[in-house]
């Protein structure tokens, strides 16, 4: 489903991805772990067309997304979840959805797309709060709803930055039950994360990054035994 081949890529003068490659099948959810200014954001925000490689190759679908706007790549079928969540405070829940709507992807109206009684389905406790304003939800129904209103633009692939930081540890277990809903319904997740305990507890497979590189791949197995990787790059 997504490919990214020897991506590089900067801010300014600060050459932050170094030739950057990972790819994810149609179904999964897959990690990307490391510490702090790896570059795992950079990564999602490249893969978006926030920041754009200056080389490499991003491959969507066999659609290439490099070169192209956001806002072109989200019509593709690719949803972005950022990490301060940007939901809309002032609004109410279900108006924070129906901003979600994107136009030209069944604009939630389709039966087989992401509707607001589709999204209190999935997440009751949305319905729940669907006439609180968004500054009255705690941070993890923030995240709930950041990623619900990404649903209704009906993507078919969601990247989701750092999901649980500033979460206690109960409320964490609440957003990686809901990541993996999501995967349940259909739609392939990529997920930035540093609280590696959480992570393998929902993802398939891992990449782990250091210094702008890729230094691992593989399953939860292999994870497990790389012990001197774990050390190095990630905080456990």
């Amino acid at each position: 489903m997504l490919e990214v081949k020897e991506i590089h890529s900067f801010y300014g003068k600060s050459h932050i991805l170094h030739g950057v490659s990972l790819e994810l099948k149609e179904g999964e959810l897959v990690c990307l772990l490391g510490r702090n200014g790896v570059g795992k954001s950079t990564t999602l925000k490249s893969i978006m067309g926030i920041v754009r490689p200056s080389q490499g190759s991003v491959l969507f679908q066999d659609r290439e997304l490099v070169g192209k706007q956001p806002f072109e790549i989200a019509r593709l079928g690719l949803g972005y979840v950022p990490e301060d969540r940007r939901i809309f405070k002032s609004l109410t829940v279900h108006e924070n959805l129906l901003i979600g709507i994107q136009k030209g992807r069944d604009g939630g109206t389709s039966s087989k797309g992401w509707t607001p009684d589709k999204v209190y389905e999935f997440f009751p406790k949305l319905r729940e709060r669907r006439n609180n304003k968004g500054n009255h939800l705690s941070g993890g129904e923030q995240q709930m709803l950041t990623v619900a209103r990404t649903l209704m633009g009906n993507p078919n692939l969601v990247l989701v930055d750092e999901p649980t930081e500033g979460l206690a540890p109960l409320i964490v277990q609440g957003v990686l039950e809901m990541l993996s809903t999501v995967r349940k319904s259909g739609v392939t997740v990529l997920m930035v994360e540093q609280n590696f305990k959480a992570a393998i507890k929902v993802s398939d497979r891992f990449y782990i990054m250091g210094k702008g590189q890729m230094v691992f791949q593989g399953d939860m197995a292999a994870l497990l035994a790389a012990e001197d990787v774990r050390k190095n790059y990630l905080e456990v």
